[in-house]
């Protein structure tokens, strides 16, 4: 089989998504312990495991639907290029061996692992044809990545943090929402194979995506804002480069998305965006910074 193939079904370039379990920890800003980053690096590939088992469940199940799209076809699944019986070979494997890593976890990170992989096989099966169930649920599963890494690192759960990643994800699953009704638009359709949304929807999709955007920026806002966030810094002051960063990068991502550009995949999109690495950037130098 070819290796290709293999990290294609896999979608190793997802990956990148579980990175976020690793936010916690950079920003609980505690002296590095090797204990922690060992539980880190196990946590992010028992995850990225389990998420690729549950790409391969996805994929077999619309394998007729993907067929029809002009994206989607070209999947290992979908185009043929893997057969059903390896692609349940690679499903297993992915899962029982991320399993297994999660067994030298704690127990709090099972859990949490566990309300991965339930949602991700709700969603599959039912709940990503229900429309606008279907993009708080993905901003959840965003939301799960980042409590799995407080618990993997041990460190104390943020409040603000945890609401702020739910609007913002939100705000992203809309996105790609979004870029699938547009280029349904430009292909005459009405509605997609497997999605409740219609080609009407996609007003509506921008806007409640882009309020949902706005709102995390005012959570960040008020995040600097509290008492008890200035006292855990030395220069806080630092910490509002972030807001006009944000604010410049989601409203980029939704211009580029109405422009037609975003391909569908507003995280893929951002991986190879140099502004998303600008804006990235002036975050972590703010963090420093007021640290």
């Amino acid at each position: 089989m070819n290796p290709v193939i293999i990290l294609k079904s896999l979608r190793v370039h997802q990956w990148v998504k579980n990175l976020l379990i690793f936010i916690p920890f950079l920003l609980a800003y505690r002296q590095v312990e090797f204990s922690q980053l060992y539980n880190l690096v196990m946590a992010f590939f028992a995850l990225s495991l389990c998420a690729s088992a549950s790409y391969i469940f996805n994929d077999l199940l619309d394998i007729q639907a993907d067929r029809l799209h002009p994206v989607k076809m070209n999947r290992p699944i979908a185009s043929g290029a893997l057969s059903k019986p390896l692609a349940y070979s690679l499903l297993v494997i992915s899962l029982a061996t991320g399993l297994g890593l999660a067994l030298l976890l704690s127990r709090d990170f099972q859990a949490m692992l566990l309300l991965y992989l339930i949602m991700t096989i709700l969603y599959s099966l039912k709940l990503k044809s229900i429309v606008l169930l279907d993009v708080i649920i993905l901003g959840a599963l965003y939301t799960v990545r980042i409590v799995a890494g407080i618990y993997a690192a041990n460190v104390d759960i943020s409040f603000w943090l945890l609401v702020f990643s739910m609007f913002l994800f939100i705000s992203l699953a809309m996105l790609k929402r979004f870029s699938e009704l547009y280029n349904m638009r430009l292909r005459d359709e009405e509605s997609a194979s497997g999605r409740g949304y219609i080609s009407k929807d996609l007003e509506l999709v921008s806007s409640l995506g882009s309020a949902s955007g706005f709102i995390a920026i005012l959570i960040m806002v008020l995040y600097m804002h509290d008492p008890l966030t200035l006292g855990k810094y030395s220069n806080p002051d630092w910490l509002w480069m972030i807001m006009p960063a944000l604010l410049y990068w989601i409203s980029h991502m939704w211009l580029i998305a109405h422009r037609g550009n975003m391909h569908e995949d507003p995280v893929l999109y951002a991986i190879h965006d140099v502004p998303s690495y600008i804006v990235g950037l002036i975050c972590i130098v703010a963090v420093v910074l007021a640290i």
